[in-house]
């Protein structure tokens, strides 16, 4: 996700419901080029509590654009009002494909619906697009989970048959920009309490630069954080505290639900996570094959594993520049067969599940409960044999330290 805010305020529009209605452009500014959004417009219909919104956007690189609209009452001081009946080409919870030409797109907003009797000559609306991606489409089938290369541990990481469901991946991690971005356009000011990552003195830095991925953050957290950018796209959160699904996970630190069928983000299973990495292929010890080198991920090297045939050793030669952590940009190698990036080193990855040994099914969540959840990948600091595909590591859902990180699924 880019992210980029310009503010675009208008002369204000005299309406029954809304007493001034200004205007605010969003679009997103990362690595890559970001959406652009211009031309933004917005009117009351005479007579009616229904507001057009319409605005034009492009992307040179991307294809598939999310968007979010958000309304306030105080000027953009927080953006709280209650908007959610959407409806249009343009509206927020549906992909929108775009290209690098300008297309006009209109959105519907029904505020009769969402804010009826209220009245402010404060109000700004403010339109978000998100280039989430690219994102990896992962086909479903069956395939061999676990230590096929007969690396050591054959009963914690024992080989099965796992079958799962086709699945959306971002192809790269989640970047300190894109977590700084959703934590203060969203997450704030609608009651999240995103409290590990933090850039300060005390912490220390939470991402080595905007297009690292984000470290220091512990599981909790990127749930959270998950449930913060669904509902700032559009999308229905996954994370609950209560079996109704009434209640969006956003604080503290307990175990939530998972609504079954939402359409938001999530944290991958492990299951899932694995058969992404292997990326289509079978049997193999890495996302590209047997053998790990420097040229193709960030981990820390060494002669004590046959198949770490890097010519350099210890630390990446490129990222080691005396501060830790030795991060690289996301998408700095070679991706694997599905488009996915740095499924192999630079920061582990959290998934959903409790640490526990394997079963076999379709589409398995790990263990009802536990002490420790499951990290995949490797990390910048750890060696090649944490980098294989069936590697596992156990981490305390409270930690937060400088090779942990995540990236987003959601469900097709």
């Amino acid at each position: 996700m880019k992210t980029k805010t310009t503010h675009r305020p208008t002369s204000p529009l005299r309406a029954t419901l809304l007493a001034a209605l200004c205007l605010a452009a969003a679009s997103a500014a990362q690595a890559g080029s970001p959406p652009v959004i211009t031309g933004v417009t917005a009117a009351q219909r005479t007579g009616t509590k229904l507001v057009d919104i319409a605005y034009t956007i492009s992307d040179p690189d991307s294809t598939s654009i999310n968007t979010a609209i958000f309304v306030s009452k105080d000027s953009g001081a927080t953006w709280t009002v209650p908007a959610t009946s959407f409806t249009g080409t343009g509206a927020p919870g549906s992909s929108i494909s775009v290209t690098a030409t300008p297309a006009a797109k209109a959105v519907v907003w029904d505020a009769g619906a969402d804010w009826d009797g209220h009245f402010t000559t404060n109000c700004r609306v403010r339109v978000l697009a998100s280039d989430s991606g690219p994102v990896a489409g992962i086909s479903g089938g069956t395939y061999t989970m676990g230590d096929v290369n007969n690396d050591g541990n054959t009963i914690f990481e024992e080989a099965h048959l796992v079958t799962i469901s086709p699945f959306l991946m971002n192809s790269k991690l989640v970047t300190g920009s894109q977590w700084n971005f959703v934590k203060e356009v969203y997450a704030q000011s609608n009651g999240y309490d995103l409290v590990s990552a933090t850039q300060n003195a005390a912490t220390g830095p939470s991402f080595k630069a905007s297009s690292h991925p984000v470290q220091t953050v512990n599981w909790f957290d990127a749930v959270k954080w998950c449930n913060a950018r669904s509902q700032m796209e559009g999308l229905t959160p996954v994370y609950y505290t209560d079996a109704g699904f009434t209640t969006v996970y956003k604080t503290g630190q307990v175990a939530p639900l998972v609504k079954p069928g939402a359409n938001g983000y999530r944290l991958p299973t492990e299951a899932e996570w694995e058969k992404a990495a292997r990326g289509g292929l079978s049997g193999k010890r890495f996302p590209w094959g047997d053998t790990i080198t420097h040229s193709q991920a960030n981990y820390s090297s060494s002669d004590s594993y046959a198949y770490d045939t890097s010519p350099t050793r210890g630390y990446h030669p490129t990222y080691n520049d005396g501060t830790v952590p030795y991060t690289s940009p996301v998408g700095a190698f070679a991706p694997n067969g599905y488009g996915l990036f740095d499924m192999a080193g630079n920061v582990y990855e959290w998934c959903w599940d409790w640490v526990g040994y394997y079963s076999s099914g379709t589409d398995p969540q790990g263990p009802s409960s536990g002490t420790t959840r499951i990290q995949r990948g490797g990390a910048w600091n750890h060696s090649a044999r944490d980098a294989r595909c069936a590697a596992r590591y156990s981490v305390a859902p409270t930690v937060a330290n400088s090779e942990g990180g995540f990236r987003c699924v959601r469900g097709l």
